[in-house]
């Protein structure tokens, strides 16, 4: 619960608004009657569909690039800190990364990268190029 939480609590807060919105048009005196019920119910079931769409999805990558990592393979991360450089950080055990409770940690970085905003790594390996150069 925790875990759906902390990926899906901003989209839940859209969803009650969406749902404010709904129930205040809802209720107007130029909307037929029977409208809130109807209007409710199908707000109510598509916004619950696409979180629930978004979680599965984002729980079943957050696992493959777990399984990648824990396999030795290199992963990419979005690099939301700095925006000027890098926009993303290449991510593998041989760079000495660990990874706790869904976040990957490096004593040489300031910040850690969640497992969600992650995905594998298809490029060419970092050490193979340096050795072209």
């Amino acid at each position: 619960m925790e875990l759906f939480l902390e990926l899906e609590g901003a989209y839940i807060v859209i969803a009650v608004f969406i749902l404010v919105v709904t129930a205040i048009v809802t209720t107007r005196d130029f909307v037929p009657k029977g409208a809130f019920k109807k209007g409710m119910i199908s707000v109510v079931v598509m916004v619950s569909l696409m979180i629930a769409f978004h979680y599965n999805m984002t729980t079943s990558r957050m696992e493959e690039v777990q399984a990648l990592f824990t396999a030795g393979e290199t992963v990419i991360c979005e690099n939301k800190m700095r925006r000027t450089a890098s926009r993303s950080v290449l991510i593998s055990q041989k760079m000495g990364w660990k990874l706790e409770d869904n976040l990957f940690k490096n004593s040489d970085y300031e910040r850690d990268f969640h497992t969600s905003r992650c995905v594998e790594w298809i490029g060419v390996e970092p050490d193979i190029e340096e050795k072209k150069q």
